[in-house]
């Protein structure tokens, strides 16, 4: 497994299961990839970052279950309150309030129209003509209007949601997402601390994971394949019959890799966005009190990018979570600078007496949400990226692959086991 994210770590514990010997080639120290947790030393409080909430399914309960991280049903973050800022001006907008979702069946129905959304990217031929456009135009043919400014919400790290294709968002703010939140079934660890599932599964998994490791080569051929790394603990030779890409499959990913022209020319059309994460220890913020960035003067009063999501209550005292986004590359100390200048404006504005005491955790997430362009998937390009299951030995899982969910993942990876354990 290149990758040790959620996909990585579940087809590493699965595959173990069915009796294969597997290995996990991750950069970071830690499994996980996006789930992250912050443990307060102050209150004793815990608070996760990244990966929030989960779909409750078999699977999940089941992956849980088996390293003894109990879950609990998710009910929100009892007692909070939105208000709604401009963090442009750090000004309370007078008199917004969000628009009643009325639209909400229809999106509902809409995704009825494309059930196969919710399993991947097997689209049909031809892609359906709406699928591809602009999702702002999407809204306004299907009477969306009163919903877009929430699919934003739900939808972070998309970039630019009114521009990108209408299939993106339908598949980040899918049927299984709407279902999760209107029957209040989605579930979070009952401690609070989802980064203990990867910390029991490394322990489970043990020397097989490579921690802080960089591919510097891969070569595949009929006889096997053979993946040089470096680690901390000096370089090592992997020799497997299978390869389980988990990274995001940017042509950046696969430096030292034998790609051939066909990988090559398929990974070279992603492009994609940027979010960041962040856990700001402030004084002076009403407690209970989170933060919904709008945009005063901009369609459906969707907040410019970059720029942020929100501010958002944690439950742990003093604490409060970053959202931010970006359409484009920006280093993450800009981010940084503009995290802190952003609150400072706030205050100035007079709308909160905040003062940042620290951000105790910052996380770039990027690269987040790989997209290509309408005309490559009317093209059938996601036809030929999943064409590449088991080329040169080589399999794939991943948010490119699906979503960005970490349930959904999980799925879509058992489901792929079949072939990568054949």
């Amino acid at each position: 497994m290149i990758g040790g994210g959620a996909s990585g770590t579940y087809a590493a514990v699965r595959l173990r299961d069915l009796g294969h010997s597997v290995a996990v080639v991750e950069r970071a120290g830690r499994l996980g990839g996006h789930t992250e947790t912050y443990h307060d030393p102050v209150s004793g409080g815990s608070t996760d970052i990244g990966v929030l909430i989960y779909h409750d399914i078999p699977l999940v309960r089941d992956f849980f279950g088996r390293f003894g991280v109990p879950l609990v049903r998710y009910t929100g973050q009892g007692g909070t309150t939105n208000h709604y800022v401009d963090f442009r001006t750090g000004l309370v907008v007078p008199g917004y309030t969000p628009p009643a979702p009325v639209a909400l069946p229809a999106y509902i129905g809409l995704l009825q129209q494309y059930p196969y959304l919710d399993q991947g990217f097997d689209l049909p031929d031809p892609v359906p003509a709406d699928l591809l456009l602009p999702f702002g135009e999407f809204a306004v043919r299907h009477g969306l209007e009163s919903i877009v400014h929430m699919l934003n919400g739900y939808a972070q790290g998309l970039g630019d949601i009114l521009r990108i294709p209408a299939i993106y968002v339908l598949k980040n703010v899918s049927l299984s997402v709407i279902n999760s939140v209107l029957t209040g079934s989605l579930l979070i660890t009952e401690r609070r601390d989802n980064s203990e599932l990867y910390e029991k599964a490394t322990g489970w998994l043990g020397p097989d994971v490579l921690l802080g490791a960089s591919v510097t080569r891969v070569r595949r051929g009929q006889r096997g394949i053979q993946v040089r790394v470096t680690t901390p603990h000096g370089p090592r030779v992997i020799h497997c019959r299978k390869l389980l890409v988990t990274a995001p499959p940017l042509l950046s990913t696969f430096g030292g890799f034998d790609l051939d022209a066909t990988e090559r020319a398929i990974f070279g059309r992603f492009r994609h966005h940027h979010y960041w994460t962040a856990v700001a220890r402030l004084s002076g913020m009403p407690a209970g009190v989170s933060l919904v960035n709008v945009g005063a003067d901009t369609p459906y009063n969707i907040a410019p990018l970059p720029g942020w999501y929100g501010l958002t209550v944690t439950g742990v005292p003093d604490l409060w979570g970053v959202k931010y986004g970006s359409t484009g590359p920006v280093g993450d100390q800009a981010v940084r600078a503009a995290i802190v200048a952003d609150l400072r404006r706030l205050r100035r504005a007079g709308s909160y007496p905040v003062e940042l005491e620290g951000l105790e955790v910052f996380k770039g997430h990027n690269p987040f949400e790989l997209v290509v362009r309408p005309g490559d998937i009317a093209g059938g390009f996601y036809r030929r990226l999943y064409g590449l299951q088991g080329r040169n030995g080589t399999f794939y899982t991943g948010a490119a692959f699906h979503t960005h969910d970490s349930s959904l993942l999980w799925r879509f990876t058992e489901e792929l086991l079949p072939r990568i354990a054949a």
